[in-house]
């Protein structure tokens, strides 16, 4: 029986994103590491902004009466933003 390992966080996710970044800026990393590093930079990026967008989707919907999701709407009537 083989135990995954557990999914890092998104925090975790960021951080290494910005490790790949911080090391690719330098420019000392030899050409091969540098494309493999920017392709996993690549994955990250793309798992980090479905993870925002996932999250965005949750927070803009609510549940009704008969457990269904339906769109947060902000209230009627109320204060409008200062412009």
């Amino acid at each position: 029986m083989t135990e995954e390992a557990p999914k890092p966080t998104f925090e975790e996710n960021l951080s290494t994103l910005e490790n790949i970044v911080t090391q690719l800026e330098k420019g000392d990393v030899p050409l091969e590491q540098a494309l493999a590093q920017f392709q996993k930079g690549v994955a990250l990026s793309k798992t980090l902004q479905t993870t925002l967008q996932d999250a965005e989707k949750t927070l803009t919907t609510m549940m009704n009466d008969n457990d269904q999701e339906v769109p947060f709407e902000k209230p009627q009537g109320g204060q409008t933003d200062a412009q």
